[in-house]
């Protein structure tokens, strides 16, 4: 589930993100209240990703994830440059966030994370 909510996190920040572009530096109003809305809604979402999995996995496969996708979305959007050193920077950050979750994502206080003390007495 913890997934779930990191999922829909980082396609609130994506929707916020492109949203603070189009608001003109905040002088649109319609932009600018969607980019409120979308960053509250992310940040309930990373609020309840926390339940599920660690805090500095969830950070960085939210930041990883939003800033290929922003970077991306630009790139369509908004008429972006995307040179070969841009693409191999974004290469690099998937590679990160996929070497993240090699390490483990499961957050130890979870309420669906079994305890050691658990393990041991059964």
């Amino acid at each position: 589930m913890g997934w779930v909510y990191l999922s829909i996190a980082i396609a609130f920040e994506v929707a916020a993100a492109t949203t603070m572009k189009m608001s003109d530096g905040l002088t649109r109003f319609w932009p600018s209240v969607l980019m409120l809305v979308f960053y509250l809604l992310c940040f309930l979402a990373m609020i309840k990703s926390l339940e599920y999995l660690q805090v500095g996995v969830m950070y960085a496969i939210w930041a990883g994830a939003g800033t290929a996708a922003v970077a991306i979305i630009g790139v369509m959007l908004f008429g972006d440059t995307m040179p070969a050193v841009k693409i191999a920077g974004i290469g690099l950050i998937i590679l990160g966030v996929a070497m993240v979750n090699l390490g483990g994502t499961r957050a130890s206080d979870s309420p669906h994370a079994e305890s050691s003390e658990t393990t041991e007495l059964q």
